[in-house]
Formats: structure tokens, C-alpha cells, sequence
């Protein structure tokens, strides 16, 4: 009998704009030890399928018309609420898509971790505090923080996106669940930790005969690490097979445009970047921190007297472990970092010299896309007014037509003209980052900086962001900065590419360059961990 079997789930939403039907009939079987992938778009009822094993899905206005899912026996939606809290904190666990709004501000991670070693631990076998925090220590080691011991008095905050990732799956594995559902759990992680990563949850397997569903966008990562997929779309199964079948003989047209989709090779458009003086010069920049987490302060060099430059027209890759430092470069090239030392210019105007007054006409020309695209957007704004208060502001629209230019955006990001007055919490982690992506090329600027602007979309979404930014460069003159830990997606784009470790740009070339002969060990490692799939 498999640990999970999954038959005949529906699932719908009713809302003030109507029933709205999340899941179709799916049905599915997960046995000790196995990993099912379930893949499919942003939309299409992967999260909602697994989020509804854990009674996670807020009753109004979600409703399972019918189904069950039976663990090891017992109906989980026939379970009361105490019932529940014993299969959540013991059982069943669950890594979040979305790390930062998983994790509470207010306290350390250290913590959130011990927690549900201590509040789920059976009366006759109380885990005492100091036993708890050494194992969650362990735990962050295993996982890829650096200073374990430092970092478990840190709060949320203090750390990049990739490495508050890695804290939430501490957090699942830390009760040695029997079926661990990981909601894109590699998402916001560089490679060389997303292999570390996969490779723990494939020994966690083996040792411990865990079971695995594994929600994933990115089909590289879905053919290394699982036994079968699911193939889901607009809340039906499109395809359900094991993985060998599934990539090599499909035959549905719908799986088909999904593997199609997947970024491999190398860039196949000219590169516009143009001759003459560059249109942005970094020179030695250095963005200090002073770290207050231990009762000596502790200076933290995030940027560490980094020089570039990028030409009019150029796509100028950054690439690097998370921590390296690549978001606050950005930011601080943005002059939303303080700079400890160094110039930024651009168009021969030094930003860094700038008052906070005198930079606001040069927001328009400089946009960022940031990393979290729920924390960054407003949540008591409608993508309505989220899409529109750019335009307004730097008076590229009037009241007339500023509907007009909202729908033009909303079809440019993929969006359905129909969700414009809906709100960020009512979508999905890859539809809200396409709002972002909106607002960032609604002010028509001349530069942009992308940090990780395609990481939690799929994989059709995201070769159609990535056409559109190629479009955007060739078009309108731009020229960006792209921030990203997917290495595949940053050779099909990126004009040149550089490196950088522990604050420091340690290597810099043309892509192709990069790819052929990279000079660093560091630079090595980093190609060497792309997912065989991708790696072409």
C-alpha cells in the first residue's frame, strides 16, 4: 500500500468574481522512499494540490467538492484539527515556496528551529533545550550555512534569499518527517547549493525511507531527482508517467512545450552592446555592514572593491553563490545600499554624489526587479493600481490612458487583463513576479537591474520573460545588469558574464568565454553543478 494515495481531488475557490475551479479530478500515489515530481505553469494547482493535504488552504474561500488522501491509512481530510497538528509536526512536513513570508521577523532562526523539536516531541522522550540546539546547528550545517553557531541568533532579515531557503528546509527536516512536500524548495538556491541540496534530500531518502512530493518549475532539477511526474495544467493532469518515459517518449503536446521551454546553449542573438564610453562605470566599490548579532561588532563586507562597467545595449551577467554579494552590489549601484567607498556613474553623472532629492529624476531611467516579488509589492494594492502608480508618478500617463498603458503591460508579462484589480496574495509566486517585471519596464527606463527576475517562474513563462527582455534591449536601447543563480538562463541571455565570491569579483568574460575556459577553481565549480538537463 503506497504512503500517500491521492484519488479524485477537487478543489474549488469561490470568490467575489466567482467559482473558480483549482483542481480537477487529479489523482496520484506516493510509495516509502519514492519522489513524485508535480510540474506544470504558474496557475495550475500544484501548490494548492499539496497545500490541501495539510489542511493549509484557507475554508472560506477554498472548498474540496470531493477526493481523499489517505497517509498510511487514514484520510487527511477526514482528520480533526488536533489530528492535523500531529501529522504536520511529526509526519508530514513541508518546505514553503516562499521563505520570507515563512519565517517570523520577531525571532531568531535559531529559535524557529528548536521549536517543533520541543513543542512535538513526545512527553516520554522531551528534548531538552541545549540537546535541541545542537541538533538544529547540525541541521544548518548540513543544509550550506556558513557559522552555523553565529548565525543561529540571527534574525530572517540578516540573510540573502537563498540562504533563508535553505533555513526552511532545517525547519521541514528537522522532526525526520515520513513525506516531506517541497513547494519549489530550489528555487531561490545557486546551483552548487541547490546540488548540495538535492543531494540531501535523495540521502535523507535512502536513509530514513522518506517519501518526497516535489513541486518544481524547473524540469532539470525534476529529471535528477524524481521517480515519477505529474504534469498538471489549468487544475487537470496533463500526463502521469515515470520520469524516463515522461522526458524522452511524451507524446502530449502540453508536456512537450514544457521540455521545449527549457533554456540550453548559448545566446543566439547579436549582441547590441555599442562602442564609445560606457554607459556605467563601477569603480571599487565597497557596501560594509556592521553586524550587531554578537556582543563584539563585526564589520561585514558584503561588496568588496568591485570595478565594471557595461556598455549601451549590453546584457552584463552576475553570477555567484548566495552571500556573494550580487543584490547588494546591485542596490548599491542603485543607491539603495549606502556605499562604504568607491563611484557609481552613469551617463557621466556620479550617482553616488547625488543627494537623495537629486536622484529622484533618474528613478525613472534606473529600475530593479527585485528578488521577492511578495515583498516587494504592496499587498493592499490592486496590480491596477500597482502597474499604474509608475506611470502616474513620472507623468507617462494621464487618467484617460493610463488603462490603456495597464493592459499593454499586463499583456507584455503574460497576464490575464482580467486579473487587474486583483490583489498580490490572490496569485501565484510566479504571477506575482510577473507584476514586478510589469512595474519595472513600465517607467520605459534605460537601465535595469534584474536580480533573479526569472527564479520562481516556469519554465514557458520564463522563455517568454526572457524573450521579451531581448525584445526590451534591442527595441528601447536598454541595457541590464542580470543577477542570477541559474547559469543556463544567464548563457542564453548574457552578452558577458561576471563572477563574484565572498564580495569580490573574482572573474569576468565574454559568455561563451566563460563557458569554454573558465579561469577560477571557483568559476569551475559553479558550471560544474548545472543539472545534466541544462547542461549543453
Amino acid at each position: 500500500m503506497a504512503l500517500l494515495d491521492v484519488k479524485n481531488l477537487s478543489i474549488s475557490f469561490h470568490t467575489r468574481h466567482g467559482e473558480t475551479k483549482a483542481v480537477d479530478n487529479v489523482s496520484f500515489s506516493v510509495e516509502c522512499g519514492e519522489t513524485l515530481a508535480i510540474v506544470g505553469e504558474s496557475g495550475s494547482g500544484k501548490s494548492v494540490t499539496c497545500y490541501s493535504l495539510l489542511d493549509l488552504l484557507p475554508k472560506p474561500p477554498a472548498v474540496i467538492e470531493s477526493g481523499s488522501a489517505n497517509f498510511d491509512g487514514v484520510d487527511l481530510y477526514q482528520c480533526s484539527n488536533q489530528q492535523m497538528q500531529q501529522f504536520r509536526g511529526n509526519d508530514i512536513a513541508m518546505i514553503f515556496q516562499d521563505p520570507m513570508t515563512s519565517l517570523n521577523p520577531f525571532l531568531t532562526i535559531g529559535e524557529q528551529l528548536i521549536e517543533p523539536l520541543i513543542y512535538h516531541s513526545d512527553s516520554s522522550q522531551q528534548v531538552s533545550r541545549n540537546a535541541a540546539k545542537q541538533e538544529a546547528i547540525a541541521l544548518l550545517d548540513e543544509v550550506g550555512i556558513i557559522n552555523p553557531e553565529d548565525r543561529f541568533d540571527s534574525y530572517p532579515h540578516e540573510f540573502s534569499g537563498g540562504m533563508r531557503q535553505r533555513v526552511m528546509i532545517a525547519m521541514a527536516l528537522i522532526n525526520k518527517p515520513r513525506l516531506l512536500i517541497c513547494d519549489e524548495p530550489t528555487t531561490a538556491l545557486d546551483v552548487t547549493i541547490q546540488a548540495q541540496i538535492l543531494k540531501l534530500i535523495k540521502t535523507l531518502q535512502k536513509n530514513r525511507d522518506v517519501a518526497v512530493i516535489f513541486i518544481s518549475h524547473d524540469l532539470a532539477v525534476v529529471a535528477d531527482i524524481a521517480d515519477k511526474v505529474l504534469v498538471m495544467c489549468d487544475g487537470k493532469t496533463e500526463e502521469q508517467n515515470r520520469t524516463q518515459e515522461v522526458f524522452q517518449n511524451s507524446s502530449n503536446r502540453y508536456t512537450k512545450a514544457l521540455l521545449s521551454a527549457i533554456p540550453t546553449g548559448a545566446k543566439t542573438t547579436k549582441s547590441l552592446a555599442q562602442d564609445g564610453s560606457p554607459l556605467l562605470q563601477v569603480e571599487q566599490v565597497k557596501t560594509y555592514f556592521t553586524d550587531f548579532t554578537n556582543s563584539s561588532e563585526k564589520v561585514v563586507k558584503a561588496v568588496d572593491d568591485v570595478s565594471l562597467s557595461l556598455q549601451k545595449g549590453e546584457i552584463l551577467g552576475l553570477v555567484g553563490e548566495s552571500g556573494s554579494g550580487k543584490s547588494t552590489l546591485g542596490r548599491s549601484i542603485l543607491q539603495l545600499a549606502p556605499l562604504t567607498a568607491g563611484t557609481v556613474r552613469f551617463a557621466g553623472t556620479e550617482l553616488s554624489a547625488l543627494q537623495p532629492s537629486q536622484l529622484i529624476p533618474w528613478r525613472r531611467k534606473l529600475q530593479m526587479i527585485f528578488q521577492d516579488p511578495y515583498a516587494s509589492l504592496n499587498p493592499r494594492m490592486t496590480v491596477y493600481q500597482t502597474l499604474a502608480e509608475p506611470l502616474l508618478y513620472h507623468g507617462l500617463a494621464n487618467k484617460k490612458s493610463v488603462a490603456k498603458q495597464v493592459e499593454q503591460l499586463m499583456d507584455d508579462v503574460g497576464l490575464a487583463r482580467s486579473s487587474v484589480l486583483k490583489y498580490p496574495h490572490e496569485f501565484s509566486g510566479g504571477q506575482r513576479q510577473r507584476i514586478a517585471i510589469g512595474r519595472a519596464i513600465a517607467t520605459e527606463p534605460e537601465f535595469i537591474i534584474a536580480d533573479e527576475p526569472v527564479s520562481a517562474l516556469d519554465v514557458t513563462i520564463q522563455a517568454q520573460i526572457l524573450d521579451l527582455i531581448l525584445e526590451l534591449v534591442k527595441q528601447r536601447d536598454l541595457t541590464m545588469l542580470f543577477i542570477s543563480h541559474d547559469l543556463s538562463v544567464v548563457r542564453k541571455i548574457c552578452d558577458r558574464v561576471a563572477v563574484m565570491h565572498q564580495g569580490k569579483l573574482v572573474e569576468e568574460a565574454a559568455t561563451e568565454t566563460l563557458w569554454a575556459n573558465p579561469e577560477m577553481d571557483y568559476t569551475r565549480s559553479l558550471l560544474s553543478a548545472i543539472p545534466a538537463t541544462n547542461l549543453s
